[in-house]
C-alpha cells in the first residue's frame, strides 16, 4: 500500500521537481498539490493525504501557520516542512505548530522517502543538520545546552502523550483540558519529563525527544 502525499509550495518548478522525484518511488503517490499555505485545510479535507509536504516560507500563510490551521480544523495529517532555510526561529515555529518532520530541500530522495514513511507511521523526523543549527542558535541566545549525558530515563506512556502535546505548542492548561487532568497533574508530568531528559525547559525537551525519536 502506497503512502498518499500532498505537496504545498509556492514555486511551481519546486513542486514539479519534488513530484518528479517522488514518482520515482513505488512507496508514495502524490495525490494533490497547491501553491500556498492558505489552501492547506481545503486540500487536506478534500484529498485526505497520509502525509503533507509543505514549504515553510510562502506568501499569505507560511508552513507553520498552515500547520496550525490544520490542527485547529481537526485535520491531524502529519506535516513535513521542506525548506531551503535552516534558521532556528523557523524550525522552532514549525515544531511548535506541530510539524512532524523538518527537512532541507537538498535532502536525497532516499532520505525524503524515509522521512515520509516515518511520519506516516507516527514517528518524527528532523534532519540532523537542522537540529545542529537550532541548538547552536539557542546557545548563541544564551539558552545553554542539554545538561544530561547518556540515555535519559524512559518516559511513561502518559509522559510521552504530554510531550507530544508540548511539541504541538500547547500550554499546561490546554494539555490539562485535552487530557481531562488538573493543571497541577500536568505541571508534575512536565517536571518529570524535563528531569528525565535532563533539560531545563520545554523547548529543549521537545528538541531532545525529536533527536531521539521519542515522539
Amino acid at each position: 500500500m502506497t503512502i498518499r502525499v500532498a505537496l504545498i509550495d509556492d514555486q511551481t518548478l519546486v513542486r514539479q521537481g519534488i513530484r518528479g522525484l517522488l514518482e520515482l518511488s513505488d512507496a508514495v503517490t502524490v495525490v494533490a498539490e497547491a501553491e500556498d499555505g492558505d489552501l492547506a485545510v481545503q486540500l487536506v479535507a478534500t484529498h485526505q493525504p497520509d502525509v503533507l509536504l509543505m514549504d515553510m516560507r510562502m506568501p499569505r500563510m507560511n508552513g507553520a501557520e498552515a500547520t496550525t490551521a490544520l490542527m485547529q480544523a481537526g485535520l491531524a495529517v502529519p506535516v513535513i516542512i521542506l525548506t531551503t532555510f535552516d534558521d532556528h526561529d523557523q524550525v522552532l515555529a514549525g515544531i511548535r505548530a506541530g510539524a512532524k518532520g523538518y527537512l532541507l530541500k537538498d535532502v536525497s530522495l532516499e532520505n525524503l522517502i524515509r522521512a515520509i514513511e516515518s511520519v506516516a507511521s507516527g514517528q518524527t523526523m528532523i534532519q540532523p543538520a537542522i537540529t545542529e543549527a537550532l541548538l547552536k542558535g539557542l546557545t548563541r541566545q544564551g539558552a545553554g545546552t542539554f545538561e544530561a549525558s547518556g540515555m535519559p530515563e524512559p518516559l511513561t506512556a502518559r509522559e510521552t502523550e504530554v510531550l507530544r502535546l508540548m511539541a504541538g505548542g500547547y500550554s499546561n492548561k490546554e494539555i490539562a483540558q485535552a487530557l481531562s487532568k488538573s493543571d497541577g497533574t500536568i505541571k508534575n508530568h512536565v517536571s518529570h519529563i524535563l528531569a528525565k531528559l535532563g533539560v531545563r525547559d520545554r523547548t529543549r525537551a521537545v528538541l531532545k525527544a525529536i533527536e531521539m525519536n521519542a515522539i
